[in-house]
């Protein structure tokens, strides 16, 4: 039976970094997957423009149809500003996209990430997905992201994964999608880089018997 599947990540990229490998296998095996953002992810920066808005969200998309995305929705919450937005409206933007696409799996930033994006988003996920009775949901999982889950400086709370995908026959699709997000991408050594990426591919899949994984918290299970 096909699973529905929503990935939602506070930038553009961040689904790539996060779980690109589990979403083209989500798609290998005909469940039909979408995507969430809540910021453009560069609104924030220095010197930005609408020229450079514009192409973020143009390789967004591109992304997102090559990954073999069904659809995509940007909800442009300001940039690293999510914590000057009044949380109910966050939650309530998440809700309507659920009801409407009533997945059954939802993948999103696990709550202890160095970003204030990811750290809301995480929240904002929990909240809309709070397990009601007749929701349509029945997992929820956590991924981690480069440059933000490992630069936590949270002494309660670290990522802690239970649940590994392995992405051997994948990894070169999260590869190229991350190549395509080049302009996000860094130089080793820089945590955010193509290089490590694949080193951390390795490792989740080392400390779980495989070649290459992705990693991710779990947040819940019904089975």
């Amino acid at each position: 039976m096909k699973k529905k599947v929503i990935i939602i990540a506070a930038h553009p990229d961040d689904e790539a970094l996060g779980c690109a490998g589990t979403i083209a296998k989500h798609v290998a095996q005909s469940d039909i997957v979408h995507t969430v953002f809540m910021t453009n992810g560069i609104g924030a920066r220095p010197n930005q423009s609408e020229e450079k808005i514009k192409k973020r969200l143009k390789v967004s998309k591109l992304v997102q149809s090559f990954l073999g995305i069904s659809s995509s929705h940007y909800l442009n919450f300001p940039d690293n500003s999510m914590d000057s937005v009044p949380f109910l409206d966050i939650v309530k933007k998440l809700e309507e996209i659920i009801f409407k696409l009533k997945p059954s799996v939802i993948y999103t930033h696990c709550h202890c990430d160095l970003n204030i994006d990811h750290q809301i988003t995480h929240t904002a996920v929990m909240t809309a997905c709070r397990p009601i009775p007749k929701s349509s949901i029945r997992e929820i999982y956590g991924f981690e992201v480069l440059s933000s889950t490992e630069w936590s400086t949270t002494q309660k709370f670290t990522f802690a994964p239970t649940f590994f995908v392995d992405i051997l026959k994948y990894h070169a699709i999260k590869i190229k999608a991350l190549q395509m997000y080049k302009d996000e991408m860094r130089t080793e050594p820089h945590s955010r880089s193509i290089k490590h990426s694949k080193i951390l591919a390795q490792h989740r899949g080392y400390t779980v018997g495989c070649e290459m994984a992705e990693a991710f918290e779990v947040y819940r299970i019904v089975d």
